[in-house]
């Protein structure tokens, strides 16, 4: 027994028991139809099982956020979600195309309003709000920007919330999913071009890099003194698609769609010898995950450094090989949930508020960075600092979304009252 126990940290030993209770969440309300050959879960789609899921993938951001603080890494806490962050997003993705085909088929005149009440209302005024949260806690922060990025900033030109790619990145789809079936009737083509878009995009990542590469200099930001002279909107995370993280999960949006579209035939396939083909769609989706990582090992995103330019060819190659596990990763999931899923309160209250907890996790995280083993915060832990900092972030996260939430929806209101039905 001491033997298994040699060598790992206090922290080690936190970070297995946090990741473990994460786990748990997979257990506690579970839906469990393995070993009972013809049985399946007929709800494995539904809204409540959908929100639930989101709601897993919104607690593993926030894991995942806080373990790429430098000292959990240096620490070696919470390292199971290191670079786990796409995948959580990829569900959100996957959800999101899968609802969009849900409704389509089933609300009558779905497209009527869609601008307004999908893109404009339940994406763009969050964003804003959100903008202009960050505005005022950077203000009241004593942050010195210059005017023209406050500017830019609130405009949503630039990125006042660096975590606040994902709805941007969701308006465009959906904007891109509404004129395909706004205008064309053919589902195929619709199909057809959303994937051609969506690849476009991240080959358009490649070409833009982490920061304005293609303004100075050649390798200005790699020769001494000229980085630091740099001008604020060529760092990295202040324009958009500044980052592999605003594309490589996107696909998942795609294949969320698809399966909406085609739910009824895919679930009748996999009714028949389900054990047989959920292990080979597990196969397959362990080979996407092998060659992803093999395209990450071998030519990498973060090419800007290798001192040969920005690299875009090693960056395509990159993502090209990250496509395929994005692909098959929503799918797998789904297919794994027709047998298996899981619904509890924990999973379906960040289910209802996964943008929102998402969006302020970055204010928490930041608000809270003093209680990282800093031994003068107001609350005396010691050397236990980083459990308090990972609880306070959780916690702190949870109400601000809440309130952001909150905050949205009453504005929703005023902005988008229904209009009084005329009398008769």
């Amino acid at each position: 027994m001491a033997e298994i126990f040699k060598g790992m940290t206090a922290w080690s030993v936190l970070g297995e028991v946090l990741f473990y209770l994460y786990l748990i969440l997979f257990i506690w309300g579970g839906s469990n139809k393995f070993g009972r050959k013809l049985e399946f879960n007929d709800d494995f789609t539904s809204l409540d099982a959908m929100k639930s899921l989101r709601g897993f993938a919104a607690i593993g951001v926030i894991l995942h956020h806080i373990s790429q603080e430098s000292i959990f890494q240096q620490q070696k806490v919470l390292s199971p979600f290191v670079n786990a962050g796409a995948y959580f997003v990829a569900i959100f993705f996957f959800c999101s195309g899968y609802g969009l085909i849900k409704s389509l088929n089933t609300k009558e005149n779905y497209l009527k309003g869609f601008i307004k009440n999908r893109i404009v209302k339940a994406i763009v005024l969050p964003f804003y709000v959100n903008v202009l949260i960050y505005g005022l806690l950077l203000f009241i922060s004593g942050a010195k920007l210059p005017k023209e990025r406050w500017i830019a900033n609130f405009l949503g030109i630039t990125m006042m919330n660096e975590y606040a790619w994902f709805p941007i990145v969701l308006a465009v789809l959906y904007l891109v999913f509404y004129l395909c079936f706004r205008f064309i009737k053919n589902r195929p083509a619709c199909f057809a071009i959303i994937f051609v878009f969506i690849i476009a995009l991240g080959i358009g990542f490649c070409y833009n890099g982490h920061f304005a590469w293609w303004y100075g200099d050649a390798n200005w930001w790699i020769k001494p003194n000229l980085a630091a002279k740099a001008l604020w909107w060529q760092a990295e995370k202040a324009l958009w698609f500044s980052g592999e993280w605003w594309v490589n999960s996107a696909p998942a949006f795609f294949t969320g769609l698809l399966f909406a579209n085609f739910e009824k035939e895919i679930t009748a396939f996999f009714k028949k010898l389900y054990a047989l083909k959920f292990h080979i769609v597990l196969i397959i989706t362990m080979v996407f995950y092998k060659l992803s990582s093999y395209g990450q090992m071998k030519f990498g995103y973060w090419t800007e450094f290798g001192g040969k330019g920005p690299g875009i060819e090693d960056k395509i190659k990159t993502y090209l090989c990250q496509v395929p596990l994005f692909l098959v990763l929503g799918f797998v999931i789904v297919i794994f949930m027709m047998k298996y899923h899981v619904s509890n309160p924990v999973s379906r209250f960040f289910g209802k508020y996964s943008l929102h907890t998402y969006l302020m996790n970055l204010a928490a995280l930041t608000g809270l960075r003093f209680l990282q083993m800093d031994v003068t915060s107001p609350i005396k832990a010691g050397k236990y600092d980083l459990l308090v900092y990972a609880v306070g972030v959780i916690v702190l996260t949870v109400l601000l979304g809440v309130g952001e939430q909150k905050l949205t929806e009453l504005i929703q209101k005023l902005l988008f009252r229904k209009k009084a039905k005329a009398a008769k």
